[in-house]
């Protein structure tokens, strides 16, 4: 009788190997723990990011620079008061990348021989006395002053400016900070609405008439307080992105807990999305900027 041969199975139909179940588990395997580790970095970074402290963002021209809330109000007011006199918004970046070589953007009361102040300025070379360089506001119209006589300075390298203005030994290290100055001034000026957020704990005191004075002073911009809730009328869109982002960078300093402009709000938050404005639940005009405080002092 003839044999009959028994078919091979076609591929698919075969067992898989010991060695190639032995791949396939050890393969499972890795890709477990590369999941579980994977998921603990999330994690961790997670909590990292929910126990650092207080830090506020500027972006801007798809880069970013964070500073923490303190140096982010002093660089608010070096670009609010170019704002009141109107200067250009190089003007703004070249005095906050000073501000950041000189000082740290910190309003120093210690310094080289007798420099003072966030621009680390000299009472015995005629910038005022110590107690009027210490006035952030005084020192950054000084620096201004100083900047204004210089003609052409708007497309002047700014280690030049700052050899001319600073009188600095080392003017090329001011060109290390030019990228920080540009991204905090084109923020703070409303040129790139939102682009500054700040991630801050819990207000414990709300200071609106405060708020309302500063505006005044540095920004030059009136605003109204009624309760917990102050309201700037800017008068365009972009210096009410001005307005509001002055607000969010003093948040720590006046206690602000959402600011408003136009469909957009910042909410005060420790989280991530204290660098971020979302949709407001109720919109604005596009030239109004509405702060509210969780309770006033």
């Amino acid at each position: 009788m003839p044999t009959t041969r028994r078919r091979a199975p076609l591929a698919e139909q075969r067992r898989p190997r010991r060695g190639m179940r032995r791949l396939l588990t050890r393969l499972v395997l890795l890709l477990f723990v590369v999941a579980v580790v994977g998921a603990g970095v999330v994690g961790i970074r997670g909590l990292l990011h929910s126990f650092a402290g207080p830090q506020c963002r500027a972006t801007a021209l798809g880069k970013s620079v964070t500073f923490d809330p303190s140096q982010t109000a002093y660089a608010a007011t070096i670009d609010a008061v170019a704002e009141k006199r109107g200067l250009p918004a190089r003007a703004a970046t070249i005095a906050i990348a000073t501000a950041i070589q000189e000082s740290k953007l910190r309003n120093l009361t210690y310094g080289d021989r007798d420099s003072v102040g966030l621009f680390q300025q000299r009472p015995s070379q005629g910038w005022g006395t110590e107690k009027q360089i210490l006035d952030p506001v005084y020192a950054t119209n000084k620096f201004y002053d100083a900047l204004v006589k210089i003609d052409g300075y708007e497309q002047m390298r700014i280690t030049e400016i700052a050899q001319k203005v600073q009188k600095s030994a080392y003017p090329e290290a001011y060109a290390e900070h030019e990228q920080e100055g540009r991204l905090l001034a084109s923020t703070l000026s409303g040129h790139s609405p939102g682009g500054l957020g700040c991630r801050l704990k819990d207000a414990t005191d709300g200071k609106p008439a405060a708020l309302r004075s500063a505006l005044a002073t540095e920004l030059g911009v009136t605003s109204s307080v009624k309760g917990t809730t102050l309201t700037v009328r800017a008068g365009s869109e972009r210096r009410a992105w001005a307005a509001g982002a002055y607000a969010v960078a003093k948040a720590e300093q006046f206690g602000a807990t959402s600011v408003t402009v136009g469909s957009r709000t910042w909410s005060r938050t420790t989280g991530a999305d204290g660098w971020s404005w979302q949709a407001a639940r109720t919109a604005v005009g596009k030239d109004t900027v509405v702060v509210r405080f969780a309770g006033a002092g």
